[in-house]
């Protein structure tokens, strides 16, 4: 079967996603095209042959907050007299052209979303964030992020209406409330698979800080006596009880194997990969992304962790006296690796070609 495979490109998270699902299918011996915009575009081209650059939106962060305007006003001065688009929709000529997919997956990606409306052909949508529109959110929303949830409600439910069928990967199980949606475990990466097995408990707290405008993180944490050991702001530097690391994937992995405990913001990936090797998590949402505080809202209501609306001493040192009673909830979570969302999918794509 030819798969058209859409990657949202903001956040690393999609990217690494969506390099398992795509790994199983092309092992399954579809062929998969792959359109991916931004950093993710160069991540996922290491790895597939065929993998072609779109247009899209790239965010941006200060002090730990989205800045929705900057970020759409960037967006438009990526695309000069609108090529970016005009391009996109000559690449969705071309691939129809010389691809013809008999079949679309999109996690979160309208290009090849578009594609499957413009052609007629059945779209499955993989993601996390669509739990946002097909379930019952059962945590308490505080009041003065309900406009938010509005918000974001009806930007997921307008982004892929209509898909043949939903996955939605989630660490929490709350009833759906559409037809054509069903919930498994998050998707994981080989390297966190295979960290299951060294998984110790140390005595550093590691801390993913996606944010290098976020100025209060390190002098915040030089007030604790725990280690912390800081991944996100691009350098390497011994600072008393913080050390600085620039990205390494298998250094990373091999600290989060290791770790007490982590702190990081709400993004699903590293959560979900935290709870998978048991560790327990404060999460400090981005402000003014939603789903980030729905995951961390939920890490607190599962008693894997806490959320935190800011990065403050105290909210730290409440988590770390917590963190034995955390562990010992999160070790409660079971996942037998990817079996469930690889069974889902190759049902689905023999049910289409049948």
């Amino acid at each position: 079967m030819n798969i058209l495979y859409g990657v949202v490109g903001e956040g690393m998270g999609h990217a690494t996603r969506s390099k398992v699902i795509i790994s199983h299918l092309l092992s399954s011996g579809h062929h998969v095209k792959v359109l991916v915009s931004g950093r993710a575009h160069a991540y996922l081209k290491r790895f597939f042959p065929d993998v072609e650059e779109i247009t899209g939106l790239r965010l941006i962060y200060e002090e730990n907050a989205v800045k929705r305007g900057r970020s759409f006003r960037n967006f438009l001065k990526e695309l000069p007299l609108w090529g970016g688009w005009a391009e996109n929709f000559d690449i969705m000529t071309r691939v129809h052209e010389n691809f013809r997919a008999d079949c679309v997956i999109s996690d979160f990606e309208s290009l090849a979303y578009l594609y499957g409306q413009r052609y007629e052909v059945p779209v499955i949508s993989i993601d996390n964030i669509q739990v946002i529109n097909r379930c019952a959110i059962e945590v308490d929303i505080p009041a003065e992020e309900r406009v938010n949830f509005s918000l974001a409600r009806g930007a997921v439910k307008a982004k892929l209406p209509g898909c043949h069928h939903y996955l939605i990967t989630t660490f929490y199980y709350p009833p759906v409330r559409k037809e054509r949606t069903t919930l498994y475990p998050p998707i994981l990466r080989g390297e966190i698979l295979a960290a299951k097995a060294r998984t110790t408990i140390g005595e550093h707290v590691l801390v993913y800080q996606t944010s290098d405008s976020f100025a209060e993180l390190v002098p915040t944490l030089r007030k604790m006596h725990e280690h912390f050991v800081v991944y996100g702001l691009g350098r390497d530097e011994e600072l008393g009880n913080v050390t600085l690391k620039s990205f390494s994937e298998l250094g990373f992995i091999d600290d989060l194997a290791s770790a007490r405990a982590v702190i990081a913001g709400g993004g699903f990936s590293l959560i979900s990969e935290s709870i998978y090797l048991g560790k327990p998590i404060l999460s400090v949402p981005v402000k003014k992304q939603f789903e980030q505080l729905l995951n961390a809202l939920y890490v607190e209501h599962l008693g894997y962790g806490a959320c935190a609306r800011d990065l403050a001493a105290d909210d730290i040192r409440g988590f770390l006296e917590r963190v034995p009673d955390h562990a010992a909830r999160v070790a409660t979570h079971v996942q037998d690796g990817n079996r469930e969302i690889f069974a889902a999918i190759d049902r689905l794509l023999r049910e289409l070609a049948s």
